[in-house]
């Protein structure tokens, strides 16, 4: 599939590696449309797009929300017309261990708020949104592409419960939609991204940032440039489907 002047939609787009996925597609020409909860960092991005020459919107939406999600991919239609790949990043952390144990007592343990949260976000999120994209694909008749971000985490993770199960089920739904989908001409597939130098990862002490860096093979950490690369290949080459792109510089946690 061609990017230019394709309508692309991009979750969590506000920052970190929406952004970039972003601005990757913008300097193709492509038409995007943005979604995000934070209005203000999601029009910085939208700006910086429209600079690198794309035509796009802003859509404030949470992501977990039904009613939410249906309204703005009908939206999206209305102002973008028809839909040609959609880019599920949105997602979030709330890191904990299952059960935590101190000098033999239980002190604390994974809330089930900590868990809903990562569930109805990382994964709920792309289920309400993968859907919706794919009926407007469908109805369209021109097929399309569905890239889910998944993460290297989906193999499990300590103190990820909520994070790995939800990456695990994004894995495996990019392969179920890549079965139920081809009928129409749409592609399904997911990136596994190992760790990248996101604002959270930027802001790490210096220490735990180069022992994190020596533990992959590469010695470094991704640069967002190179998952939004990845992102790249999988729209614009129409035999990947089915699969997860694994980038991780080689990690194995």
């Amino acid at each position: 599939m061609q990017i230019k002047n394709n309508t692309f939609v991009i979750t969590g787009a506000a920052q970190g590696l929406g952004e970039a996925i972003s601005l990757q597609l913008a300097s193709h020409g492509a038409k995007l449309a943005l979604l995000d909860v934070n209005a203000e960092r999601l029009d910085q991005t939208l700006d910086a797009c429209k600079q690198a020459g794309a035509e796009g919107f802003a859509f404030t939406c949470d992501v977990a929300n039904e009613t939410s999600v249906r309204r703005c991919f009908a939206s999206i239609e209305e102002h973008l017309g028809a839909i040609a790949g959609l880019v599920n990043n949105a997602g979030i952390l709330r890191d904990g261990m299952l059960v935590k144990v101190k000098d033999g007592e239980i002190v604390d343990r994974m809330s089930l708020e900590q868990w809903q949260q990562v569930i109805d976000i990382n994964l709920t999120g792309v289920f309400l949104c993968g859907r919706e994209a794919a009926s407007s694909m469908i109805r369209n008749g021109k097929g399309g592409v569905i890239v889910n971000i998944s993460s290297i985490s989906r193999a499990g993770h300590t103190g990820q419960s909520n994070y790995s199960a939800a990456k695990a089920g994004v894995a495996a739904l990019s392969t179920t939609w890549a079965q139920e989908l081809a009928r129409y001409n749409i592609r399904s597939a997911a990136i596994a991204p190992g760790v990248f130098e996101t604002e959270m990862v930027a802001s790490l002490k210096p220490e735990a940032h180069e022992r994190i860096a020596r533990a992959i093979p590469l010695q470094r950490t991704g640069t967002v440039v190179e998952l939004a690369q990845a992102v790249e290949f999988i729209i614009e080459n129409d035999y990947y489907s089915g699969r997860i792109l694994e980038l991780d510089g080689g990690l194995r946690l």
